[in-house]
């Protein structure tokens, strides 16, 4: 059975306690985490064993389940020097992640734009840029080797990452167990229609189907900007459908929200789930 998680960081606050209470306040049972909700940078340049041990203690009292921890940095930015900094941030993260009660980093594959690590680059699709992401990647491996952690990299239009075929192309040109797939259908498509919304994220379930290990959950409106979960136009009951038919039994993740929806949101999305669910044991 699906559960039901959010971005931690939607929620105010750098007492990893207080934030979880917050998460399960508002009717989740899990969390993508982001070091800044215990007053750290996302990606810090050090983390003290006490700081992730209380992250792993806020989890044990609140009863929420960090289920991953962010690690997003621009794994194919043009300057060599800033990819270095990234890769020696994340070797920093992995190393925490077993005091925090994770084992899996979500990580950001990249664009050629040297600002905004989620903005689209007409680079993004050349042969060097793969050729980068390849040689981040096998880095970020060792690292994930080390740790004993797993990656999920998520197809988003904007990095070079940008489609389940380049993300399967990667998984087999890697061929390495630590590297997982999130999966968000808000991120395969900007404006579609319904038919061929369906069709793309039905492809797209079916090709990484052996490598899915989170969903998350947001929405795009009319004009094909990100909304809310529920308040726009992606089919939830197609695209959770398509997670139960493979056997998806992690957690469903929601994002790019405010705090001040997060209860109603949660109440959206288990709805949906139990929708599902009833299906089954019919």
């Amino acid at each position: 059975m699906m559960k039901l998680g959010i971005f931690a960081k939607t929620f105010e606050g750098t007492d990893p306690q207080a934030v979880l209470k917050a998460v399960a306040a508002a009717g989740y049972s899990c969390a993508q985490y982001n070091m800044t909700c215990s007053g750290l940078p996302s990606m810090p340049d050090e983390i003290g064993t006490d700081v992730a041990r209380a992250v792993a203690s806020a989890a044990q009292y609140t009863g929420v389940e960090i289920v991953a921890v962010s690690g997003t940095y621009n794994m194919i930015h043009p300057d060599r020097a800033t990819r270095s900094r990234g890769h020696r941030r994340l070797g920093v993260l992995a190393e925490r992640c077993a005091d925090m009660g994770t084992r899996l980093i979500t990580l950001c594959t990249g664009t050629r734009d040297p600002v905004d690590q989620w903005k689209e680059h007409p680079a993004n699709d050349t042969p060097d840029a793969w050729r980068d992401l390849l040689e981040a990647m096998e880095t970020a491996i060792d690292i994930a080797d080390r740790f004993d952690v797993d990656l999920g990299i998520e197809p988003e239009l904007a990095n070079v990452i940008n489609s389940a075929d380049k993300a399967r192309r990667l998984i087999d040109e890697l061929d390495s167990p630590r590297l997982k797939i999130v999966l968000d259908p808000a991120n395969l498509f900007e404006v579609a229609s319904l038919e061929d919304q369906r069709a793309l994220v039905t492809s797209a379930i079916d090709l990484l189907s052996d490598r899915i290990v989170m969903a998350h959950a947001k929405d795009r409106k009319t004009d094909g900007a990100f909304a809310t979960a529920g308040t726009g136009v992606l089919d939830y009951e197609h695209y959770l459908s398509r997670l139960k038919a493979i056997g998806f039994n992690g957690s469903l993740i929601t994002h790019g929200l405010g705090a001040s929806e997060a209860a109603s949101v949660s109440t959206f999305l288990n709805s949906r789930l139990d929708q599902q669910n009833s299906k089954a044991v019919r």
